[in-house]
């Protein structure tokens, strides 16, 4: 929230500026604050889970294209940064990651000094150094990637700007017409074998993952099973058993997820990969957020 307010107020100078000559604008910040979120609810998974939910639903309430909106929180699972990603691209608005670089022990000594009152427990702090998985620029979800330095005021505010007003949008969409926001885009076509991929993959790893809990009676861990000569999924189940009804019911939501895109084509980048590996990584994303 430090370095994030400081962002907050950039875009609404920008808008604000008398030469600005863009479409009217609003820009919201959501954050644990804002909505309410005590932050013990990062003490374990149990009470993550609701506290993410709620997050997610504000940032669904106020996507529109005339709203830039700034997730400042603990966005430190990649699978809750793919889901934001994806209802974005559902609305045709950018995205862009702001990866605040800073080493465990600033932050804990930040955080021990705070004088508002807002201070993370101790089980809080370690959770998400733990379950940490750092941003990448070589992922869709979290490109454009700005990384920041804690200490560094040479924030590259302009090109912010540029990726949330210029960059290229991405949704599972047709082309619309053109404007500020949906500019004049290419759409890359599926294979024609993408959705029958999709499907049988999906399944395959339902029910490999059935057969695992079956033939080794663990629960949890990191496992990985083997689909094919040439395809294995390193996966990480959570702590208790799930049944086939819940991988069944996860295995629809997900295949409706990305349906769309391959029936009315993307906007992605290059060739869209819908092959089994691919169809694999993005499966095992959406898996373990969801049940973690």
């Amino acid at each position: 929230t430090f370095r994030l307010r400081p962002r907050q107020r950039h875009p609404e100078s920008r808008l604000a500026d008398p030469s600005y000559t863009g479409p009217s604008l609003s820009v919201v910040l959501l954050s644990d604050d804002t909505l309410n979120i005590d932050r013990s609810s990062y003490n374990d998974s149990r009470s993550e889970k609701p506290a993410r939910g709620t997050l997610f639903t504000a940032v669904q309430r106020n996507l529109a294209q005339n709203t830039i909106i700034i997730v400042d929180s603990l966005n430190y699972i990649k699978g809750f940064r793919y889901r934001v990603y994806c209802v974005a691209r559902e609305i045709r608005v950018r995205v862009c990651t702001v990866y605040v670089l800073a080493t465990p022990d600033l932050c804990k000594q930040w955080n021990s000094e705070r004088t508002d009152g807002e201070v993370y427990g101790s089980e809080t702090r370690g959770r998400p150094f733990s379950h940490h998985y750092k941003p990448s620029s070589m992922v869709r979800w979290d490109s454009p990637l700005f990384a920041v330095s804690w200490t560094d005021e040479d924030v590259p505010a302009d090109d912010i700007w540029r990726a949330i007003t210029e960059g290229v949008v991405k949704p599972p969409n047709t082309l619309g017409n053109t404007s500020y926001f949906n500019g004049l885009l290419q759409v890359a076509n599926a294979p024609t074998d993408a959705l029958r991929t999709l499907e049988h993959t999906a399944a395959s790893i339902v029910s490999a993952l059935v057969s695992e809990q079956t033939n080794s009676g663990s629960l949890g861990g990191t496992t990985i099973i083997t689909l094919s000569s040439t395809l294995k999924v390193r996966i990480t189940p959570p702590p208790r058993n799930v049944t086939l009804s819940e991988l069944q019911r996860l295995k629809r939501q997900f295949v409706t997820l990305h349906k769309k895109a391959i029936t009315l084509g993307t906007t992605e980048k290059g060739v869209v990969d819908w092959n089994g590996r691919s169809v694999v990584e993005k499966f095992v994303v959406y898996f373990e957020h969801v049940r973690q």
